[in-house]
């Protein structure tokens, strides 16, 4: 009867997902995630106007940098709203920010796309030699973003989940700065001095291990909220109640 029990609640919470998805829809960051892929498409559009003019031309730099306004972005997109309420139902806590996170992935890969197609715009129709290859860019776009949820992830399972984008993007760009100017890390996850194969598998190893992180931190109901209690706490209390 026991092994019954946990098999009847996960059929009741699958049958409830299709319903769910209305919900998770309106509550998703439209806004937020939108804003901050469009501001960055811009700001790299504008950096090409200005290439153009000057007769310089774009790189993987300018597209690394205009890409962290979509990563900021993504910061505030993994929140699993009215979690006291959502603990209350059979519905797993994670249903609504993985589903926002599914909602956010083609929206982060087109930004990726047009953001490259400018930088490939930028190169003069004559220009001779080839173009650095683009799936390093890829693959670390990909390992910031899974740092920056995981992060996010992380915060929203604790006492300061209400802000937990406020903290999960300064996080995650510092961890990025790190990545990139520390000498140890530089020399594994940037291209040069590693190479372009090694750089992607360096960063989708660091996505995996990020994307594993967010699992569990999703899977995790507890807030941080317990506090060590007074010393001779439980010895006072019995002795006033019998009073």
């Amino acid at each position: 009867m026991h092994e019954l029990i946990p098999a009847q609640a996960r059929r009741s919470w699958r049958r409830a997902l299709p319903p769910l998805a209305r919900p998770i829809i309106r509550t998703m960051p439209w806004t937020t995630l939108i804003a901050g892929c469009l501001a960055g498409t811009a700001f790299l559009a504008f950096q090409a106007h200005v290439a153009r003019t000057s007769g310089w031309q774009l790189n993987q730099g300018n597209v690394r940098l205009a890409l962290l306004f979509a990563v900021a972005a993504l910061a505030f997109v993994p929140r699993a709203a009215f979690r006291p309420l959502t603990q209350a139902t059979p519905i797993p806590a994670w249903v609504a920010p993985a589903g926002h996170l599914l909602l956010a992935a083609p929206i982060l890969a087109v930004t990726c796309w047009a953001q490259l197609r400018i930088m490939a715009s930028s190169v003069p129709p004559h220009h001779l030699g080839h173009a650095p290859a683009v799936y390093p860019l890829i693959a670390a776009f990909t390992g910031w973003c899974a740092v920056t949820v995981a992060a996010a992830a992380c915060v929203d399972r604790s006492r300061y989940a209400d802000l937990g984008g406020a903290i999960a993007v300064p996080v995650s760009f510092g961890a990025i700065a790190v990545a990139w100017n520390v000498p140890a890390s530089a020399s594994v996850l940037t291209d040069p001095p590693a190479t372009a194969h090694g750089v992607t598998i360096a960063w989708y190893v660091i996505a995996s291990a990020a994307l594993a992180l967010t699992c569990l931190a999703m899977r995790d109901h507890w807030h941080r909220y317990s506090r060590p209690a007074p010393r001779g706490f439980a010895l006072r209390r019995p002795q006033s109640a019998a009073r």
